[in-house]
């Protein structure tokens, strides 16, 4: 998406407050909101390794499909949009799991996260995502614990905070 794409602005409280231009919101560290699915097929999720030209976060792995909500657009409409687009998924049902909010370097950001599950052929967005693959749930939590593997700051807070809530089920 381009920089000059309209995504939702956001307050810090969580309420839509008016748009921005993807490359202002960026510029100017504006709240915003994301939406974000964990695909999951058993006991395994989707994990992949951003492209090295995504505008945050380059080069660097990630288990949640997502992106910024669009100026007029919902959370979960951005959800659908986005696994689609990125994935290749669609007409699952999308399990609504939390809301948290961030400000990791500068960006702040409402992360709305959901879950799908899904058995199917995954057919990742070239444009978005170098490589992918399935992995277990525990290879995850290992490979999170090395500091030396490259994750995305707000999707390490995300899974955390979802592996945080399976404990407590």
């Amino acid at each position: 998406m381009g920089g000059d794409e309209l995504v939702a602005v956001y307050s810090a409280d969580g309420e839509v407050v008016g748009s921005a231009t993807r490359r202002r919101m960026r510029a100017e560290g504006l709240w915003h909101a994301a939406s974000a699915i964990l695909v999951r097929s058993g006991n395994r999720v989707f994990v992949h390794r951003r492209t090295d030209d995504k505008d945050v976060f380059p080069g660097v792995h990630d288990c949640w499909a997502g992106g910024v909500v669009g100026a007029g657009e919902t959370p979960w409409d951005c959800a659908e949009r986005e696994l689609a687009e990125e994935l290749g998924i669609t007409g699952v049902p999308l399990v609504p799991l939390f809301t948290t909010s961030a400000d990791v370097d500068g960006t702040r950001i409402h992360l709305y996260a959901y879950e799908a599950w899904w058995d199917g052929e995954v057919v990742i967005q070239e444009s978005e995502i170098a490589s992918g693959g399935w992995m277990d749930l525990d290879e995850l939590r290992v490979r999170l614990a090395d500091p030396a593997w490259p994750f995305v700051p707000d999707g390490r807070i995300a899974i955390e905070e979802f592996f945080r809530r399976e404990l407590d089920r």
